[in-house]
């Protein structure tokens, strides 16, 4: 069983603000969800769950490509044949 201590641990691990109102009702919903998990856990199953694997991609097949004007041509600031972007900090 989850505490509400257990809570704030949890939160403040994945940097999220769980403001004090509302941990009772949030425990309470994290406790649900663990519950759910444990009637998983008592499921008996027959057989195997291995599925067939199936490629869904293509062939990879060498075809021309954009010549570098054409790749420019929907930019708005090209420089010096590149595709300016925003400075990324």
């Amino acid at each position: 069983m989850i505490t509400e201590d257990d809570v704030r641990h949890i939160a403040s691990l994945a940097d999220i603000t769980v403001p004090e109102s509302e941990l009772p009702k949030f425990t309470e919903s994290f406790n649900a969800i663990l519950e759910y998990f444990d009637i998983l856990d008592t499921l008996e199953i027959e057989g195997t769950l291995e599925r067939r694997l199936v490629n869904v991609f293509r062939e990879d097949e060498p075809q021309d490509s954009l010549s570098q004007a054409d790749a420019l041509k929907n930019s708005h600031e090209p420089e010096d044949g590149y595709i300016r972007a925003p400075k990324v900090v």
